[in-house]
């Protein structure tokens, strides 16, 4: 049985922001009813942090639960636990209607780094990343240029952004075509 490796065996770019492909990373799509105590209670443990609000991320440190939609949930974890973590939530939720499937090696995950992160997104996202209206915790589900796309920031100065793994050479051009040094628009800090 071969590795699992990266889409990019964490390429990396240093720009104005610091752009790297985050290497493995679990994730388990989870959709359900988020109204439901039961659904949230189960999912919230399975993923070791509390529920986010409407386009939030809930963090700590390779773990957490992004709002994806009304009905969707991705959960964050380290790579060799994505399994465990779909396992233990059908399990938990046998008897409530929900999809939990590990979509691990379908996806891509990139790490943008420096003062700049904003405006690198702003380049590229049609979302507003001044910081009284984008701010750590926050997460969009959107498109960076053409592609399908989700981002949040952990700070002001660091950004994540996941994308299907299909799409991450592509992906990872458009972010450092926008980190190009003397490319920063100066609106968000850059």
């Amino acid at each position: 049985m071969s590795e699992p490796v990266s889409a990019l065996r964490r390429a990396r770019y240093a720009g104005f922001v610091t752009v790297e492909e985050a290497g493995l990373q679990g994730m388990v799509q989870i959709r359900g009813d988020l109204s439901s105590d039961a659904f949230t209670s189960a999912v919230s443990d399975a993923a070791g942090v509390p529920m986010p609000g409407l386009r939030e991320a809930s963090l700590d440190g390779r773990n957490g639960l992004l709002w994806m939609s009304p009905d969707e949930l991705m959960l964050l974890c380290p790579y060799p636990e994505a399994d465990r973590a779909m396992a233990r939530l059908q399990a938990t939720l046998s008897d409530t209607h929900h999809l939990a499937l590990n979509v691990s090696d379908a996806r891509a995950m990139f790490t943008l780094q420096g003062n700049g992160v904003r405006d690198v997104l702003a380049k590229l996202a049609p979302v507003d990343m001044a910081p009284d209206a984008f701010r750590p915790g926050m997460l969009r589900r959107t498109r960076l240029a053409q592609v399908a796309a989700a981002f949040w920031l952990r700070s002001d100065t660091q950004a994540e952004v996941i994308c299907f793994r299909s799409v991450a050479p592509y992906m990872m051009e458009l972010l450092s075509t926008a980190a190009r040094p003397g490319s920063a628009v100066g609106l968000h800090g850059g």
